[in-house]
């Protein structure tokens, strides 16, 4: 059975549109192998992404703001210093960079087309808009509007970046939805009314899997990958 498709829908990005852990891992080894660094890079890239949230909720509660690429700096270097690991500064900015230019998942290129045609798609990411400019150009990927949490001046969960994203739209929450791979930003976004839609990435977090879809959500749909959630929404 299909559902019927929303005015607008906002997809996350890290882990929901793109493989951050692989192609990190790649650029980690590449930087390793030219610098003669060693290290456990899977352990190291998923402990930089784990940092990345309380970075994150940091620069919400502080003065000002910052984008994801300072973020990514300050907790790569803490990281590296935690594991021992010593980079020249030319490889860190490369790893830094590297968020920029992440690979999308399989089914991601297509089943973005196929959902333009039944509803406005847009991203609703914590990446600056020039990150989001230049990793959809490299990866191909077509949206109506490269939306950012930089936008609301803050970092998801706030709700004031689900808000100014569906403002922007010219939409009403109750006729949007967000696309996820994270219960956290889909129990956030569904708090100021907006549809939630959960899509499985079980290779996110490479053999640690990926998430469950959060429990106990009103109106909650679950897709096994944007094909599918095209399918489910008749596109």
């Amino acid at each position: 059975m299909t559902t019927p498709a929303p005015d607008a829908l906002l997809f996350d990005v890290f882990g929901t549109l793109v493989d951050w852990r692989g192609s990190l891992l790649d650029v980690a080894t590449e930087v390793a192998g030219a610098g003669g660094a060693d290290a456990d890079w899977a352990l190291l890239v998923d402990d930089w992404r784990r940092a990345y949230q309380p970075a994150l909720d940091a620069v919400r509660a502080a003065p000002g703001w910052r984008d994801l690429d300072a973020v990514h700096r300050d907790t790569l270097t803490d990281v590296c210093r935690r594991h021992g690991v010593v980079l020249p500064d030319s490889a860190r900015a490369t790893l830094v960079q590297a968020w920029h230019r992440l690979r999308p998942w399989p089914d991601v290129r297509e089943g973005l087309a196929r959902l333009r045609r039944v509803s406005r798609t847009a991203t609703l990411s914590n990446g600056h808009v020039s990150l989001l400019v230049d990793l959809l150009r490299v990866a191909d990927l077509r949206v109506d509007a490269p939306l950012s949490a930089q936008l609301a001046g803050s970092y998801k969960p706030d709700p004031a970046t689900y808000r100014r994203a569906v403002e922007l739209l010219g939409c009403e929450p109750g006729r949007t939805a967000m696309v996820a791979a994270h219960a956290g930003d889909l129990v956030a976004a569904a708090d100021v009314g907006l549809r939630p839609v959960f899509v499985r990435r079980p290779a996110e977090w490479g053999p640690a899997g990926g998430e469950e879809p959060p429990s106990g959500l009103d109106g909650l749909l679950v897709a096994d990958d944007l094909g599918h959630l095209a399918t489910l929404l008749g596109a």
